[in-house]
């Protein structure tokens, strides 16, 4: 299947999509910051990423500019999965290249789904 990206600082958040995402047949590589994350993406050219918004230094928002704008990375979809639920970050990580946005936490199902559509894409 695909090779998806967890850019988190929560170890139970990334242990949680970990585990969902292996056992549906994912491989997952994880980074503890939108910093490291950006690196990772860079170096192992992942399918998707999931990022979340709220980290210390940069935030999940910057991370996600800066990976849509450099050309190594602009292909990767970048699907926010966050727990700031207003309308208001739903349309700013879209404006920053997300090309989706959920709000945690998030169901299985359509957590599974959402990816199989951005991945088809």
């Amino acid at each position: 299947m695909a090779h998806i990206l967890i850019i988190d600082d929560s170890p139970t958040d990334v242990r949680v999509f970990t585990t969902l995402l292996e056992k549906n047949g994912h491989r997952v590589s994880s980074a503890i910051s939108a910093e490291e994350g950006i690196a990772a993406a860079k170096r192992e050219r992942p399918d998707l990423v999931i990022m979340d918004v709220i980290m210390p230094g940069m935030n999940g928002f910057q991370a996600t500019r800066t990976l849509s704008r450099d050309a190594d990375t602009s292909a990767i979809p970048i699907l926010i999965v966050t727990t700031k639920s207003m309308e208001t970050d739903r349309v700013w990580g879209l404006r920053q290249g997300a090309k989706d946005f959920m709000v945690k936490p998030v169901a299985e199902s359509e957590l599974l789904g959402r990816i199989q559509k951005l991945l088809a894409s």
